[in-house]
């Protein structure tokens, strides 16, 4: 179950840094200006990621249980809702961009750029958010292959539409960061249309042929069920985005170089989450399965599995990073060998980070997988939105270690998640919660 989802989100991570180098070919300014776009976009899609999260802990509890009906009633009930919600957020979104571009840290080089790149993305976030939904979905339901062959299928059609829009191949105009935009909105159009699609097949445990033959309908129970998950999730990832947004608004104060250098390490991270958050997907089910059986010491064993495979992939990447730091900037930034310097500064933070970031995203995903998302919340929220955003601005500034302090307040949020989730873990009350 596990290799379809790490497969899955080692693409969308890829897909994400692919973006970035050929972004990098309009100069360090249009990266940082992508770079600027990335938090409040993921602030944007925090209910949705909540919203995922929590269907497919409860429908992996459902399938555990036998309870089919049940479980598409939910599916039906967080995708109406996923619809009105979207759309929402969609306009604040797009009628607000200039405001929240500035307020993001935004300079004269920068600001023009990322305001066209925020106002497209959101403008199809719609899609996104509906394929985040449908794919958490099934993923509790154990259908981890479908998702993974929407997003392959969609990140592959981004890559291509980057490489005619950007700099304007084969006949197709050149429209550089908007270009980047457009092409990410028509890899979430197909993802969308095919995790549609994969709801049609008949006899698979989720499925619209068989909310139509039973007449299923959204529930007031189902999101009842679905708020008692995600509304801790929710203010977790909001928190959490508020102060992933001051990292990045301090990282824009120590300049459009630092900013750029920033923005690919970050790329790089989400490289090494993909992993981790495709091994906590698989934790999700597998643990909420096994709860749901009556069977608490599998649903262990299943947790401490993920983990043994997240050690090896943490310390596979970090050697990786270690050997390869000075090349992945170079990718981005030939011929700025001034960037390339803080690049290599911060990839060895890098190195230290990914040790614990793989394995906390596992613990957390199991934690959440047996419906305790309320320490998850409160762990995430101090450690993100105090711990991370204290030690950024003391190493930072306070003793001007600049970009490389910025790093500091990373390293120590995903170390304190480890250290908290682990140890909850290790306690097994998470398999005592009743949904």
């Amino acid at each position: 179950m596990a290799w379809p989802a790490i497969i899955e989100s080692f693409f969308v991570a890829m897909t994400s840094f692919i973006d970035t180098l050929m972004v990098s070919s309009l100069g360090p300014d249009a990266v940082a200006a992508v770079g600027l776009t990335s938090q409040p976009r993921l602030m944007g899609l925090a209910l949705f990621t909540a919203l995922g999260v929590a269907s497919s802990a409860v429908i992996a509890r459902r399938y555990g249980e036998g309870r089919r009906e049940s479980a598409n009633s939910t599916l039906f009930t967080a995708v109406i809702f996923a619809v009105v919600a979207s759309l929402t957020i969609s306009a604040l979104f797009v009628f607000g961009a200039d405001g929240i571009i500035r307020f993001c840290g935004s300079s004269d080089n920068t600001h023009a750029m990322a305001v066209k790149y925020l106002k497209i993305i959101m403008g199809g976030i719609f899609f996104q958010c509906m394929q985040m939904v449908i794919n958490s979905a099934q993923r509790g339901a154990g259908n981890t292959r479908i998702t993974m062959t929407t997003n392959l299928i969609s990140n592959t059609l981004n890559i291509t539409f980057n490489y005619l829009l950007i700099g304007g191949k084969l006949g197709f105009p050149a429209l550089g960061v908007r270009g980047a935009a457009i092409a990410t909105v028509l890899g979430s159009a197909v993802s969308f249309t095919i995790s549609v699609v994969s709801l049609f097949r008949r006899k698979q445990f989720l499925g619209i042929p068989y909310i139509i033959k039973e007449k299923i309908r959204p529930s007031w129970e189902a999101l009842r069920v679905l708020c008692k998950f995600s509304y801790s999730v929710f203010l977790e990832q909001l928190l959490m985005r508020i102060g992933f947004m001051a990292t990045a608004i301090m990282a824009a104060k120590t300049g459009d170089a630092s900013m750029a250098a920033h923005q690919v390490a970050m790329n790089v991270m989400a490289i090494s989450f993909g992993f981790g958050d495709g091994l906590q997907s698989a934790a999700v089910a597998l643990i909420g399965r096994s709860l749901g059986q009556k069977k608490p010491e599998q649903a262990k064993a299943y947790g401490k599995a993920c983990q043994r495979f997240g050690v090896i992939i943490s310390v596979v990447l970090s050697i990786f990073y270690f050997l390869a730091a000075d090349w992945i900037m170079g990718l981005f930034f030939p011929g700025e060998a001034h960037i390339v310097e803080i690049g290599r500064h911060i990839m060895w933070m890098v190195i230290l980070i990914v040790l614990f970031q793989i394995r906390q995203v596992i613990y957390m995903g199991c934690l959440r997988g047996a419906g305790d998302t309320l320490f998850t919340a409160i762990v995430a929220s101090l450690s993100v939105t105090v711990l991370r955003t204290v030690v950024s601005y003391v190493f930072g500034f306070a003793l001007h270690w600049g970009i490389v302090g910025v790093w500091m307040g990373i390293f120590a949020d995903q170390a304190g998640r480890f250290l908290a989730s682990y140890f909850r873990f290790r306690s097994g009350k998470w398999t005592k919660i009743r949904v």
